[in-house]
């Protein structure tokens, strides 16, 4: 479709904006497990908005957590027994901030020397034993399937076996839940770049057929376009035809891929 005008009501903006949201909070949820994930990710991977909010949510859970835990041994005769497990939610909250100053120190470096850096928003490969797994030579297949399956089975096991407790087992697996969104979400604007060039490429031989006249209502169908009136002069048809390019290229120009340089398979 040609680019519109990017109204309020605008579908497209609509779009780009519930995207950006879903993208925003899958972030905030996944980031305490891409810290341990994400060893090597560059200074501009995670946005100062999803520092934030992830960091009071792991100021937050815990406390909550920690008041729940204590209300209810404060029952009378409710016999409350925590969770079983060895670590919890602020065993959790106690990694997220060490791993967070330690990241600092790094992120700190590069943003001071930027030639360490070839591309700021890139995550880093991955852990390297998850290249043993078949199919993890694929960067989209692993982000989106392989990391978020093996932190939920991780998680699971973990409870199973009283090392973690339920409260962060649940955390963890709804984590790996949005991990596999997020990850599908990039994946979704670099082939919707892709996709948007590969249209205007091919929308370029009906609009000229268009500006001949010769264009089928099959070819204008591809593309969502109606035919001139048959007694439109053919300078004003030419001018049209020139205005409909444009529309197609604004359309490509405004779609971009978020600096991903990876393969959309």
């Amino acid at each position: 479709m040609p680019a519109q005008d990017k109204s309020p009501m605008n579908v497209d903006a609509l779009q780009e904006t519930a995207i950006n949201a879903v993208e925003l909070f899958c972030g905030i949820i996944t980031r305490p497990v891409e810290l341990i994930l994400r060893p090597w990710h560059g200074t501009r991977y995670f946005q100062p908005t999803v520092i934030f909010c992830s960091t009071m949510l792991m100021i937050l859970i815990p406390a909550f957590s920690a008041a729940v835990t204590g209300i209810g041994s404060m029952i009378p005769f409710s016999h409350y027994v925590p969770p079983p497990g060895m670590f919890g939610m602020g065993s959790f909250a106690t990694l997220y901030f060490a791993l967070s100053f330690l990241h600092g120190i790094r992120i700190y470096r590069r943003m001071v020397h930027m030639e360490l850096e070839e591309h700021s928003e890139y995550e880093g490969a991955a852990l390297p034993f998850i290249y043993l797994i078949p199919g993890s030579k694929s960067f989209w297949l692993t982000r989106i399937l392989i990391e978020p399956a093996l932190l939920f089975v991780t998680a699971t096991v973990l409870q199973d076996v009283y090392v973690i407790q339920s409260g962060l087992s649940s955390y963890l697996h709804f984590a790996a839940l949005t991990l596999a969104m997020k990850g599908f979400v990039g994946w979704y604007r670099s082939w919707e770049f892709l996709r948007k060039i590969l249209d205007a490429r091919n929308a370029g031989p009906i609009i000229a057929k268009l500006i001949d006249d010769q264009a089928t209502q099959d070819d204008l169908a591809r593309i969502h376009l109606a035919s001139f009136p048959r007694n439109v002069e053919p300078e004003v048809r030419k001018t049209a035809a020139n205005i409909i390019a444009r529309a197609f290229s604004t359309s490509t120009d405004t779609g971009t891929a978020k600096g991903e340089t990876h393969d959309a398979h």
